[in-house]
């Protein structure tokens, strides 16, 4: 089971994740994409990477923004895993 991160570790980790801020007991990222097709393909990447690595995020879908929120609900906080797969959400963001 991945250890919770401490508030110093998770500080540090969003020091490379541009974009991306805590709320509570999440790593969250909210971006507005060009059109919606883009959005959707965005998402779709993502679920792949998701699906993958058996951690999927929460995704908020309003139009062409973007919402998501990584979270380990299992630890009831933080992880790795949610630093892990921000930054490989931020790398399909890029990808667009």
């Amino acid at each position: 089971m991945p250890a919770l991160l401490d508030d110093a570790a998770i500080d540090t980790a969003l020091k490379d994740l541009p974009g991306w801020q805590r709320e509570g007991d999440a790593l969250v990222l909210t971006a507005e994409l060009p059109t919606f097709p883009v959005a959707i393909g965005v998402v779709a990447r993502v679920a792949e990477v998701a699906e993958s690595r058996d951690h999927h995020p929460d995704i908020d879908i309003r139009w062409r923004t973007l919402t998501f929120r990584c979270s380990t609900h299992s630890e009831g906080g933080i992880t790795q895993r949610d630093v892990d797969l921000a930054i490989a959400i931020s790398e399909q963001m890029e990808a667009q």
